[in-house]
C-alpha cells in the first residue's frame, strides 16, 4: 500500500496543480535568470549576478507548480494524502473546512484539516523528509500551532468547493 501511494497513484481521489497560464511567471523568471547571468558573463559586471540569483531563486522555489501531472493532494480508503507531508488517517481528523481568506484584491480558499491526535500518531505515512534538492521548494501545506494542516487550494486543477465536498464525503464514509 505504501509503495503504491509513493508512486503518486493513490487509487482514490487526487488533485494536481492546474495547467493554466498563471504559472507563466515561473518561466519568465527562469528566462530572466539566464539573461542576467549571460549579461554578467558577457559584460563582466558583477551587478547582474544578484538579479540573476533572485530570479533563479524565485524559479527554483516555484518549480513544484509546474508539476501538473503529479497528484499533490488526494484521498483514499486510508486517509488524506498531501505531497511532502504524508498520509493522515481518517480517524485522526476532527474537522475539514474550507475558509475564504481575503488577500489584497482577491479571495484565496484554504483547506483546513484539524487533527484530533498528535501529528506523530495521525500520520500513517510520513513524507515530510524531502530530498536535499527539494528542501527550499514550495510546499503545498503549512502546519498551524493548533494541530491544523492548511492547504492553499488556489493552484489546483479543481474548484475548492469540489475538493472540499469530496474530502468531506470520503471522511464521513471512511471514519465510521
Amino acid at each position: 500500500m505504501i509503495a503504491h501511494l509513493e508512486e503518486g497513484n493513490a487509487g482514490g481521489y487526487s488533485v494536481a496543480y492546474g495547467r493554466d497560464d498563471t504559472y507563466f511567471p515561473v518561466y519568465i523568471t527562469a528566462a530572466l535568470a539566464l539573461i542576467f547571468l549571460t549579461a554578467a558573463w558577457i559584460t563582466g559586471a558583477l551587478y547582474w549576478l544578484p538579479l540573476a540569483l533572485a530570479a533563479a531563486a524565485f524559479t527554483y522555489y516555484n518549480i513544484p507548480l509546474l508539476e501538473t501531472g503529479r497528484p499533490t493532494i488526494g484521498a483514499n480508503q486510508y486517509g488524506i494524502f498531501i505531497q511532502a507531508f504524508g498520509l493522515i488517517r481518517w480517524r485522526a481528523i476532527d474537522r475539514i473546512d474550507v475558509i475564504e481568506i481575503a488577500e489584497r484584491a482577491m479571495t484565496v480558499h484554504e483547506l483546513q484539516i484539524v487533527l484530533n491526535a498528535p501529528l506523530r500518531s495521525a500520520l500513517v505515512v510520513d513524507w515530510r523528509k524531502q530530498p536535499r534538492y527539494r528542501l527550499l521548494m514550495r510546499l503545498p501545506w503549512r502546519m498551524s500551532h493548533n494541530n491544523m494542516v492548511r492547504v492553499n487550494l488556489e493552484p489546483f486543477d479543481q474548484p475548492p468547493d469540489a475538493i472540499h465536498r469530496t474530502f468531506l464525503r470520503m471522511w464521513r464514509y471512511y471514519r465510521s
